[in-house]
Order: C-alpha cells, then sequence, then structure tokens
C-alpha cells in the first residue's frame, strides 16, 4: 500500500533574525553545503541531476510530462486528442512500443512522410514511436527537431513503473541538460481502476495501479459516466488516500483541457512551497503536527541519507520545505527514491511563522521512525 505522511513542525524566526544577519558568511557557507551535501549524498544511482543552487535561475530546456495509466484507462484517446485538436501548442508525442495511436495519411503534414521515424501532424505536433532507448530518442528529438516543438509528452505502457522513465531525466547527464522533467500525469479508469488497485499481489511484487497514482503531480479520472456517483466518491477518497498532493481532473473521453496536462511543474522547485500544506485531516496515511523549533543542516543530511539508503526503493516521491538554523532563507528539496534535489528558496518574512513540511509517499513507510528521525534534526 502506497503510503503518504506529512510531518510539520513551527520554529519562531524572530530570535534569528536577531543574531544571524542575512549577509552571513556561516548563512552562506551552510546552505552551499546542504546543497553539496544532496548532490554527493544521494546520487548513488548514477550521476545526479545538476542544476543552478538558486531557485529562481532561467531555465531553458524542453519540458517533458510523463503520460502513465494503467490498460484501458484512455492514455491513446488522450494522445490522439493532443495530436487532433487545433489546441495551438507544438507537443512532440513519444508513444510506447505497443502504442495504438494511428497515425493515418489524412493526418501526416504535406510536408512530412509516414514512413519517417519522427512524423509531423496537421496541427503541428510530432509523433514517434520508441522502440527501446528513449535516451536515443530523446536526444534526437532535441538535436534534429528542437525548433519544431515546446514540449515533450511521453506515453509508458499500461504496465510499465513510472520510476525508470523518471529517473532517465535525473541521472542521464546528455538528458538533463536538454530536457527537463514537467510532470507525470496519471489517467484512471475510474470503471475498473478499484479492482485494479485492490488486486493483491505476490510478496515483493509492487502494484502498478497504486504507483501509477503515487508518482503522479496530476490525475486524469476518466470514463466517469460510466460509474455512479457514489462509487467516484468512493474512488476519489481511496486515490487521496494514496496521493494527496495531486490535483485531479474529471473526464469522460479523456478530453482535457492541454493546461492540465502541460505545464505542470511537479519537479521544479519553485513551486513545492506551494504544493506541500499542512492538511487539516487526518488519516492512517496521512500525518501531521505542529511544534517549535529549527533543524540542523547536518542532522538532515545524515538522517535523510540513512534514509534513502534504507528505504530508497520504497520512497516514490518526497517534498519539502525546512527552516534551518541561521538562515533567512527556506530550504526547498525534492525527490524521487534515491535522488534528491535542492536549493535555498524565498526568505522567511520577519513576522511569519516558520513551518517545515515535509511530505513522503511511498509503500511500507514507517510513520513512527520518520517523526523519530524528523525530530532528531531539532534543535
Amino acid at each position: 500500500m502506497a503510503t503518504r505522511f506529512l510531518i510539520s513542525r513551527v520554529s519562531s524566526a524572530r530570535n534569528l533574525f536577531q543574531l544571524i544577519p542575512y549577509n552571513s558568511s556561516m548563512v552562506s557557507q551552510s546552505l552551499t553545503k546542504l546543497c553539496q551535501s544532496f548532490s554527493s549524498s544521494f546520487s548513488k544511482l548514477g550521476p545526479s541531476y545538476s542544476r543552478p543552487m538558486t531557485s529562481l535561475s532561467l531555465d531553458h530546456r524542453v519540458p517533458a510530462t510523463i503520460i502513465t495509466g494503467f490498460l484501458g484507462s484512455g492514455k491513446t484517446t488522450l494522445l490522439n486528442h493532443i495530436l487532433t485538436s487545433q489546441h495551438g501548442k507544438r507537443i512532440a508525442v513519444i508513444e510506447n512500443e505497443f502504442g495504438e495511436v494511428d497515425i493515418d495519411g489524412s493526418l501526416v503534414a504535406s510536408h512530412s512522410s509516414a514512413n519517417e521515424e519522427i512524423v509531423m501532424v496537421n496541427n503541428g505536433c510530432l509523433c514517434c514511436t520508441v522502440r527501446g532507448d528513449l535516451v536515443k530518442l530523446l536526444l534526437e528529438l532535441v538535436k534534429n527537431k528542437r525548433d519544431k516543438f515546446d514540449h515533450i509528452v511521453i506515453e509508458t505502457t499500461g504496465l510499465a513503473k513510472p520510476g525508470p522513465v523518471i529517473e532517465t531525466f535525473c541521472t542521464d547527464e546528455l538528458v538533463s541538460q536538454h530536457v527537463k522533467l514537467d510532470g507525470v500525469v496519471t489517467l484512471v479508469d475510474s470503471k475498473h481502476a478499484m479492482q485494479h488497485l485492490n488486486e493483491i499481489k505476490p510478496r515483493f511484487v509492487v502494484n502498478e495501479a497504486v504507483e501509477q497514482i503515487a508518482y503522479a503531480d496530476r490525475i486524469i479520472l476518466n470514463k466517469i459516466d460510466l460509474v455512479t456517483e457514489a462509487e467516484l466518491e468512493t474512488l476519489t477518497k481511496r486515490i487521496k488516500h494514496i496521493n494527496g498532493m495531486a490535483q485531479m481532473e474529471l473526464a469522460k473521453f479523456g478530453s482535457v483541457d492541454m493546461d492540465f496536462v502541460l505545464g505542470v511543474g511537479g519537479y521544479d522547485l519553485d513551486r513545492i512551497d506551494s504544493e506541500v500544506q499542512v492538511d487539516k485531516s487526518c488519516s492512517t496515511t496521512h500525518q501531521h503536527e505542529t511544534g517549535k523549533g529549527t533543524l540542523d543542516i547536518d542532522e538532515v543530511d545524515d538522517w535523510l541519507e540513512r534514509l534513502i539508503e534504507e528505504k530508497g526503493e520504497d520512497l516514490y516521491r518526497m517534498k519539502g520545505v525546512l527552516s534551518i538554523k541561521e538562515s533567512d532563507q527556506r530550504y526547498v528539496f525534492q525527490g524521487v527514491h534515491s535522488i534528491l534535489d535542492g536549493c535555498p528558496g524565498s526568505t522567511w518574512e520577519d513576522d511569519e511563522e516558520r513551518i517545515n513540511k515535509l511530505v513522503f509517499i511511498g509503500r511500507n513507510l514507517d510513520e513512527t521512525a520518520l517523526r523519530r528521525g524528523f525530530k532528531g534534526c531539532l534543535l
């Protein structure tokens, strides 16, 4: 079962502002150390994704959205919508090797050929099929067709785990130089989703339907015309139980506003603070509490390193906003499995309560151990 915990603490900012000036070299060294320690400690799966250590830096890389969902959830319908509708956006669609998108002659633009590996269709979008090496195809798109598109959409197979595709954008240095992960959009078949979510798997086998929801930044509840309001409400509660951070949209034939699918910013550190909110509702998988205290940067580093070493495979997503001792800035981070990305964020206001907020989405997570580890970082 995928589990979500939100743990928070409140710390007063007054004493820090009185004792430590903003331009203190100690503050600068501390933040730099945290950035460096995150990069060095949590790149054990390969080269970590590197970015300038400021959340306000300009990013000119092309954004990519991963479309996932169980068999029959409506991924093909959504892709057909992208490739045929006059939405005015230039999108390169990469369908999986078992994709069912029908690019017939009537859809192919006059200057393109249906026999080409990368086909341009009439609405200005590109379509191609990945038959093996996703990295190679991404780099080929960027190198040869970069002036033809502004966004990439990648379709996974119905049984695929999103994790390896996500990690491609974090661990491959060439890809991360040219393409950035915008977010994961999961389609859910409202009629059959509960059946898939409740399926009992053998020991050590992950439920793919649960994982796909756990990784999501956006969730499209599709085929809602095939279920009752009561069934839809039950499914919605179950999904929020797995992933309470993802925004949800209802759909009948996979038709949604492109702005819901694109420009998600799910891996944009600038948006972490607004996304990780203290939810007033509690459940067995969503916990929070408040209390005064600031965090010791070295203890945070040690705790997260131990956590990832022990539970990296079970940690689907992590997001956090931290109040660090002797710093006037928030520290924001997000991660997937054993890969973390973080940097200093916006400045705390003088009269603002400093709230440390952490969200963990995963499986087999020990709430008591997470709380104990977090408390061990408090001063």
